[in-house]
């Protein structure tokens, strides 16, 4: 399955540092454009719920995350 990078973009509510970040009704999905492939979600306390991602690059997400949280409605 070919992964819609375009699509992810234009969906994300906010896009930082290649990491685009979209409402959904768990919480956020987190999904790093760098790379193509990793996934975060996460609850709206930001518990981590599932991810494919290295430790590193879910550092990186939970960041981007928290950063972007406030231009979200």
């Amino acid at each position: 399955m070919k992964i819609d990078l375009k699509k992810i973009a234009d969906d994300a509510d906010v896009i930082i540092d290649g990491f685009a970040v979209e409402k959904v009704n768990e919480g956020f999905r987190v999904f790093d454009l760098n790379n193509g492939t990793g996934i975060a979600m996460f609850l709206n306390d930001g518990t981590l719920t599932e991810t494919n991602m290295d430790e590193i690059e879910l550092v990186i997400a939970k960041q981007r995350l928290k950063q972007s949280i406030k231009y979200i409605d």
